[in-house]
This record gives C-alpha cells, sequence and structure tokens, in this order.
C-alpha cells in the first residue's frame, strides 16, 4: 500500500497585517457614529501617538499615507523651485518624489555599506548652494546616523525632514525617531509596516508654524478644521480658502485600525525582533551578509530583514529568489535604487557607477519574510528553504 503523498504547506505571503477583534469592533463603532471620514477618532490617534512618543507636546498629523506627510512637511517649510534636497538612492520612489511635487530637485546620494542607511560623508560632499534641505531613510529600521546627520545640518543652515516609514518603534541615541529636533519626522501605516492603518502615515513636528501649514494643506487649504465646523453647536457653514490645498486627511475608519496597532507597536516590534534573532543564528554559517544589528540599548523596528547573497554563494539573488518561491515562500528586494529607474536616471543624468554601495547591494540583496503573524515554524521554513538553496547548489 503506498503513501500518500504530503500535502503541500500553504504559501507564505512576504508581509501580512496582524488585525484582531479589538480592531474591527473598533472600525464597527465607527461606522455605526456615523462619523467614517476625518473625525473624533483621527484626533484621538493624534492625541494617542504623541503619548506613544512621550512627549504630548508634539505636534503629530495624521495623513493618509507617509508620501501625503512628506510632502506636507517640504511644502511647509517652504521649498520650491531652485532648490535642492538631497536624500538617498536607496529607497522607494515616494521619497523622492514629493521633492519634485514641489518643483524642486532632488540630489541623490550614496548608502553607507554597513548599514545601508545613506552615507553622511556623502551627504556633505552633494550640498551646494541650491541645497534647502536632508531627508534621511531609516532604512529596514535601524535608524541612520542621526547624529552626523544633524551636526552637518546645523553646519549649512539645512532643515531636515526624516523619512521614518519603517522606524516604528525605532530608537537613535536612545530617542525615540520622531522625537528628535529634526524640522518633521513622517511614519507610514501601510499594511506590511509594523502597525497598520490599512493606508496612512503621520507627520510629527514640534515646529508650531509647520503644523498649522501642514493642518491647512492636508484638506484643502480651508483656513478651519472641518471637525470642528461639523460638530459646532452653532452655525458653522461659513470657512476660507487660504491656500491650494491637498486631500490628505485621513478617515476615521483608518484611525480606528491605528488607535489599537498603536497599543500593540510595541509588542509588534518585540515579535519581529525575535524571528530576526532567530534568521540572524541559525542563518551565520551560510554564504550571506546578514543585516545589522542595532547599537547596544537601541532599537530596531526590524520592518525588513534583507540578506544580501555573497560573491562565494554558489548562486546569485535571484536564483535563491526563485527557489524560495518554488518553496512556497514570498519574498522581495528593498529596493532597486532610484539610479535605475528611468524618471530619475534621466532627468539627472545618473549612472549605477555613481552609487557603488547601492549598486552592489540592490544585485545581491533579498527581503525575507517577517511578520508579527508568523511563528518560530514560520521562522524555521524560511531558513530550511534558504539553507536547502545554498547546499544544494555547492
Amino acid at each position: 500500500m503506498s503513501t500518500p503523498p504530503t500535502p503541500a504547506l500553504p504559501f507564505m505571503p512576504f508581509a501580512l497585517p496582524e488585525l484582531g477583534e479589538e480592531e474591527i469592533a473598533e472600525v464597527v463603532d465607527t461606522l455605526r457614529s456615523g462619523w467614517v471620514t476625518t473625525g473624533p477618532k483621527a484626533r484621538r490617534f493624534e492625541q494617542d501617538f504623541a503619548a506613544f512618543l512621550g512627549d504630548e507636546s508634539l505636534h503629530c498629523i495624521a495623513v493618509n499615507s507617509a508620501t501625503a506627510g512628506l510632502h506636507l512637511a517640504l511644502e511647509a517649510l517652504g521649498i520650491g523651485p531652485g532648490d535642492e534636497v538631497i536624500t538617498t538612492t536607496h529607497t522607494f520612489t515616494a521619497t523622492a518624489e514629493v521633492v519634485r511635487y514641489l518643483g524642486a530637485d532632488v540630489k541623490l546620494v550614496d548608502i553607507d555599506p554597513a548599514t545601508l542607511n545613506i552615507d553622511p560623508a556623502a551627504i556633505e560632499a552633494a550640498i551646494t548652494p541650491r541645497t534647502k534641505a536632508l531627508m534621511p531613510v531609516h532604512y529596514a529600521g535601524l535608524a541612520a546616523d542621526m547624529p552626523a546627520i544633524r551636526a552637518i545640518a546645523r553646519k549649512h543652515g539645512l532643515k531636515i525632514v526624516e523619512d521614518a516609514a519603517h522606524a516604528l518603534p525605532t530608537t537613535s541615541g536612545g530617542q525615540l525617531i520622531g522625537t528628535l529636533d529634526s524640522d518633521a519626522t513622517v511614519f507610514s501605516f501601510y499594511a506590511n509596516k509594523t502597525i497598520t492603518t490599512g493606508e496612512g502615515g503621520m507627520l510629527v513636528t514640534r515646529d508650531a508654524a509647520l503644523a498649522a501649514r501642514a493642518k491647512v494643506m492636508r484638506l484643502h487649504g480651508i483656513n478651519r478644521d472641518a471637525f470642528d465646523r461639523f460638530t459646532a453647536k452653532v452655525p458653522s457653514w461659513y470657512y476660507e480658502i487660504v491656500a491650494p490645498g491637498f486631500k490628505y486627511n485621513l478617515t476615521d475608519i483608518a484611525a480606528a485600525l491605528g488607535l489599537h496597532q498603536l497599543k500593540r507597536a510595541h509588542a509588534f516590534q518585540q515579535k519581529r525582533a525575535q524571528l530576526a534573532q532567530i534568521y540572524h543564528q541559525a542563518l551565520q554559517d551560510l554564504p550571506l551578509i546578514l543585516p545589522p544589528q542595532p547599537a547596544p540599548g537601541e532599537l530596531h523596528a526590524w520592518h525588513l530583514y534583507v540578506v544580501r547573497v555573497r560573491p562565494d554563494a554558489p548562486i546569485g539573488r535571484d536564483r535563491l529568489i526563485e527557489a524560495l518561491f518554488n518553496a512556497g515562500i514570498g519574498c522581495s528586494v528593498h529596493y532597486m535604487p532610484l539610479h535605475l529607474h528611468p524618471y530619475w536616471r534621466e532627468r539627472y543624468d545618473l549612472q549605477a557607477s555613481d552609487f557603488p554601495h547601492s549598486q552592489q547591494a540592490y544585485e545581491q540583496m533579498l527581503s525575507l519574510p517577517l511578520y508579527t503573524r508568523m511563528t518560530e515554524a514560520d521562522a524555521q521554513r524560511v531558513v530550511d528553504a534558504v539553507r536547502a538553496a545554498l547546499v544544494a547548489h555547492v
């Protein structure tokens, strides 16, 4: 009698959000309340976010994406035609495209090959009289070298807008990203981030004038908060348009998710860190460059676990990705650098040789599955598949 075949394991996605009954109940409550667009829950989410960062004097402005938050921050800082903003080539296009929304130019620079974060020395070398702002990206959840970047900004009189899409919760010098003395910090709540609102983001700043401008521009340039207008006890239909604003407000439906996700942010980070350590221990004898660990006492959000296939490995990155997919495991690449994309390459006449560290990292890297619904057995399944692919070709 033949043995029945072992059933195939289900496909393991690269990322998956963790949403519980509390989030579902809060969304249902929102639907029943009648406040489905920006209203009391969006405001509560802003207040809770400031409390989470440990400084309720911070201005937190909920928006419908981190892209929107970056755009609002730069607009409020007066970035416009003739200006330059320096950022890393090793990022998603949103970081750079918001600069172009404003008619300013992007100056892309290379990364530190050890951390994959923007290289402060490359920033300093790229500064010109047109440079007005720096946009560091906390890649994969590891803080960029903010002491060096802040020193450069002070020396040259430049603004700093932190792209913290990967960095909740992450620390630099023991302080949570979002509480440093940058001009603005922007977080993402996209579906694969540490916490999610489906789509959404948060602009955080200490600058009251920047916050006021961002709030006006968040909703069509209206000079009054829409929530205040629609909840007032006296006639309050009158408002004025004071600027050609945008449509960047976060809905209460989305904020309802965020209220409960935020309560679990530290627990989510701890689970991600545990999974990252499983990978780190189990993969260290393979021909891979593993992601850098945070400095002692610092928090790494572990948004991504990015490995690089060493030149002495028996197969390259593309073959390893193919092997993992054949084993039913999803993975991704973060990122195809901006200098390789047609728009950025052609606009600024960029060459791969201008960014040797980002180029080499891109050719070697892949991001393994890492999300809080993963079990230790899931992580071991990934390890086994990686090991099988690399060892099978020795």
